[in-house]
């Protein structure tokens, strides 16, 4: 646990931290209060809701890049001003907005979401050296699982006994305060021995969004297309068999052992190639549809909950090394839109194969869909020049790239 205390030492980084759980717990929300919105107050059905959720999340994917390369040009503080600004506006309209005007206003909302991960993973690319980073990606990937255990289980909660639009309300100003702490924070996005925003220090795209970059964001995106899939699957396994009402605890299971995981990860003395991660993943998460029950189904999820953290972490850490810091924005900003994509796409796909089979299909395509991604990012890792290290320290004296396949 040394490389953990060392991590929470550097100045800044536990604060950045807690501010990151405040507002990601609330991005992980607002899908949620949304639905609930549009089913409870606007009594609509869940398709309607569906609608609203993917154009808050396909805003999402499209503004990442983008809000990225504001803040390489533009700086941080002005880009989270651009961003907190039209999301206590959309909050705050929420429940008084038509439908149709809640569709469009959501997707505006997603593109100018406050873009606390990729921020978050800047500042720890720059305020940590390059063999702490392993170390500080783990801990990101574990503050992102615990926003995904709170978040959307105290939307569910307040809901029972609050109107949704208070709900909503709610969810909002945790994003603005959580975009505001980051704002009063200013974490360093660049070391000190980094170049500044001057773009004629930026490098042409095609010079670091090369096969590597590719294949790591495609990883990316096959880890949580696997895991949207499989929170699917939980919830229609149990639906079948009566035990809807479980789905809470082997969620809740599921995510204390990737917590575990990635604790686990971030001490490890040398890291595992991502593609290996997330093929074992694929893997592990076959199997779990042969689970039926809701104590069967939290000993199945185990093993893919074990492999989550440190799957994110893994591709984190080598989006880090592969980006110079001159576009470190929108590199972090493409790895969100790979993340929020996958998320977008595993419901659906996953859905399919359920309605066409049954609940196990569902853990069958969504382990399938890791295992593709595994292997696509693998070979075209394995098949692309070896590019040098996007970190200031020297090559020779880093450990081997967090994706880079054994020989």
């Amino acid at each position: 646990m040394t490389g953990f205390r060392q991590v929470l030492a550097v100045p800044g980084m536990s604060p950045l931290l807690g501010v990151s759980l405040l507002a990601r717990a609330a991005i992980t929300a607002d899908v949620m209060a949304l639905t609930m919105y549009v089913v409870i107050a606007l009594d609509m059905s869940y398709a309607a809701a569906g609608a609203v959720a993917a154009a808050l999340t396909a805003g999402v994917a499209l503004g990442g890049p983008l809000l990225g390369r504001m803040v390489d040009r533009r700086g941080l503080r002005a880009v989270l001003l651009v961003t907190v600004v039209p999301q206590v506006v959309f909050w705050a309209a929420v429940p008084v907005l038509p439908y149709v005007v809640l569709l469009g206003a959501s997707f505006a909302a997603g593109l100018l979401m406050v873009p606390v991960q990729s921020v978050t993973r800047q500042a720890i690319a720059a305020m940590t050296a390059p063999g702490q980073r392993r170390a500080a990606f783990a801990l990101e990937s574990v503050v992102g699982e615990l926003s995904y255990m709170v978040g959307p289980a105290v939307v569910i909660l307040c809901a029972a006994e609050v109107s949704p639009g208070v709900v909503a309300w709610g969810v909002g100003a945790a994003i603005v305060l959580g975009g505001l702490g980051i704002a009063l924070l200013d974490p360093p996005l660049r070391a000190g021995d980094e170049p500044d925003g001057d773009p004629a220090d930026r490098p042409r795209r095609r010079e670091w969004l090369g096969a590597r970059m590719v294949a790591v964001l495609t990883m990316g995106f096959g880890t949580t297309m696997l895991l949207s899939g499989v929170d699917l699957a939980i919830v229609a396994t149990l639906r079948e068999a009566g035990q809807v009402s479980w789905a809470a605890l082997v969620v809740a299971v599921f995510g204390v052992t990737s917590v575990v995981g990635g604790l686990v990860y971030g001490a490890l003395p040398r890291p595992v190639p991502t593609w290996l991660l997330l093929g074992l993943l694929g893997l592990v998460t076959v199997p779990a549809g042969l689970a039926h029950d809701w104590p069967w189904l939290c000993v199945a999820v185990i093993g893919a909950g074990l492999l989550t953290a440190p799957t994110l972490s893994a591709v984190s850490d080598t989006v880090s090394r592969l980006t110079p810091a001159g576009v470190r924005g929108e590199a972090t900003g493409l790895q969100s839109s790979a993340l929020s994509a996958g998320f977008a796409l595993g419901s659906p796909v996953v859905g399919v194969a359920i309605d066409a089979s049954a609940p196990g299909g569902g853990f069958a395509v969504a382990g399938l869909a890791g295992l593709l991604a595994a292997l696509t990012g693998g070979l075209l890792w394995r098949r692309s020049p070896a590019a040098p290290s996007a970190s200031s320290a020297s090559p020779a004296s880093e450990p081997r790239d967090a994706a880079a396949p054994t020989p």
